[in-house]
């Protein structure tokens, strides 16, 4: 059984940063692929970004390429998410996901991959 928890989220001016950190116990995280998605009110979780259980293949939506960047640190059990040139439309709720690699296809696009879930940090972005 996999914990994951969020934190990191908060109220930012458009434009502006964030780093969303997640940190996971209770299994080998490096056994992995990490993931983070978005739920917005009234919206549909949707895929943001993932990455490998050995952080060397990352993958993102089109919507958040070359504005955020995922990445983990396997000896502390964590993944980031930087936030940068936030904007209005990327006020969501924030999770981050795990996905084991022995049953995954790359790149673990779909919720339904995903085994554990965290219970999400709030990013809010004002124009």
């Amino acid at each position: 059984q996999v914990q994951l928890v969020e934190s990191g989220g908060g109220l930012v001016q458009a434009g502006g940063s964030l780093r969303l950190s997640c940190a996971a116990s209770g299994g080998t995280f490096s056994n992995y692929h990490m993931g983070w998605f978005r739920q917005a009110p009234g919206k549909e979780r949707e895929f943001v970004a993932a990455i490998s259980r050995n952080g060397v293949n990352t993958y993102y939506a089109d919507s958040v390429k070359g504005r955020f960047t995922i990445s983990r640190d396997n000896a502390k059990n964590t993944v980031l998410l930087q936030m940068n040139s936030l904007k209005p439309e990327d006020t969501a709720g924030y999770y981050c996901a795990a996905d084991f690699f022995f049953r995954s296809n790359w790149p673990p696009l779909v919720q339904s991959q995903y085994d554990y879930w965290g219970q999400g940090t709030q990013v809010t972005v004002s124009s």
